[in-house]
């Protein structure tokens, strides 16, 4: 789905204070390099999908649902940094999509020594 100029730019603003957010909280499942890969925004900002990924092995999944526990919290910081009257609901996703690239990426690097040899 297109979004207007605004909505992009607030889907990346939101996407910034959120890797703030995240970076500040104690918990260890969301500790190390997990990262905010975009946000998608209901048109009428009464939600938003956030993708979310581990980097350096698995456990994107684990850390979606404990931020998804604790998207209460986050929900009222973004609603105190952004200034905005409502903040959306926010509904975290784990995107494994950077794991599945590297694996692609080890098979074809591993086709490639193959034929040369």
């Amino acid at each position: 789905m297109a979004q207007s100029k605004n909505m992009a730019r607030l889907s990346e603003d939101m996407r910034r204070e959120l890797i703030d957010i995240i970076a500040a909280m104690k918990d260890p499942r969301v500790q190390g390099l997990l990262t905010v890969l975009r946000v998608e925004l209901a048109p009428d900002l009464s939600s938003a999908k956030v993708f979310v990924s581990k980097m350096g092995g698995g456990g994107s999944a684990e850390a979606a649902a404990a931020l998804n526990r604790a998207a209460g919290h986050v929900r009222s910081e973004i609603a105190k940094r952004m200034h905005i009257r409502k903040s959306p609901e926010l509904r975290f996703v784990a995107d494994e999509g950077a794991a599945y690239a590297t694996h692609i990426n080890e098979l074809l690097n591993g086709l490639k020594e193959g034929e040369s040899e």
